[in-house]
């Protein structure tokens, strides 16, 4: 069971932010006048809103802010390690996390992320994983390859966001909310079986959409971690399975960053 601490009176919880990145281009680059259309394995087409778009110059100098006033990355391990160890998290803990592992991961996250030493959480649609490294294209989200992953361990470690119920059946009603149970467990397993998952019972709802009977049946399954994309902070009274995710938008400011970083 996750760990429950009863404060003293006038003692405070820890808390900590978890950051969610999707997409990166260098401003030159971003079309903010439509989405970027997915290009994936699986036969799926959606497109990704500008909205989940950072520029290049935008997420050096969040970065660049971390590392100056000394935030620490966080690990899974340390963050399972808090709430099922009663282990604390070292102070001014950041968790960062980048979703759907598109091209822009490795071309720009991956340097300056290895140039910090910073650690950070990709979380892989093993369905979507192209089989062949495919020239970087701007104009569209492509999703990198196993051995592209495979190549970024020392900064990256990769979790569970499904093998193939990653897509939309409506703006409200993703494709595990509606799936049959037998279904997902075999979903879910097929990707936490993949050679990339390191981290198996780790989770990210697709979309950041969920029913409770996903977070029942994740807590059955064994899963341990699980995120969503609820705004705000954890701590140690946030259920381990609804973790809250910042996502970090296009053209945010840097005191609006300061401020989500913590």
């Amino acid at each position: 069971m996750p760990r429950k601490i009863r404060l003293n009176e006038g003692e405070d919880v820890m808390p900590f932010s978890v950051l969610l990145y999707h997409e990166i281009r260098e401003s030159g680059m971003l079309q903010t006048s439509h989405p970027s259309p997915i290009e994936v394995r699986q036969d799926y087409d959606d497109q990704l809103p500008v909205v989940l778009f950072v520029s290049l110059e935008q997420f050096a100098e969040q970065m660049a802010y971390l590392h100056e006033n000394g935030y620490h990355t966080l690990t899974l391990s340390e963050l399972d390690a808090y709430y099922y160890g009663n282990a604390p998290l070292p102070e001014k803990s950041v968790l960062l996390t980048f979703d759907d592992c598109y091209q822009s991961i490795g071309l720009y996250a991956y340097p300056i992320l290895k140039k910090y030493g910073f650690h950070a959480v990709a979380f892989v649609v093993t369905g979507w994983l192209n089989e062949q490294k495919k020239p970087f294209t701007p104009e569209r989200s492509v999703c990198m390859t196993q051995e592209e992953l495979s190549q970024m361990t020392d900064v990256f470690e990769y979790a569970n966001h499904t093998d193939s119920f990653h897509t939309r059946q409506d703006a409200q009603t993703s494709r595990m909310m509606a799936a049959e149970e037998r279904e997902l467990i075999a979903d879910l397993k097929q990707c936490s079986e993949h050679p990339l998952i390191q981290a198996k019972s780790v989770f990210a709802y697709p979309f950041g959409l969920y029913t409770d009977g996903n977070v029942a049946l994740l807590r059955e399954a064994g899963f341990r971690l699980a995120f969503t994309c609820e705004q705000g902070r954890n701590d140690s009274a946030t259920d381990p399975l609804l973790l809250r995710r910042n996502v970090i938008p296009f053209m945010m400011e840097m005191e609006a960053f300061r401020h989500v970083a913590g």
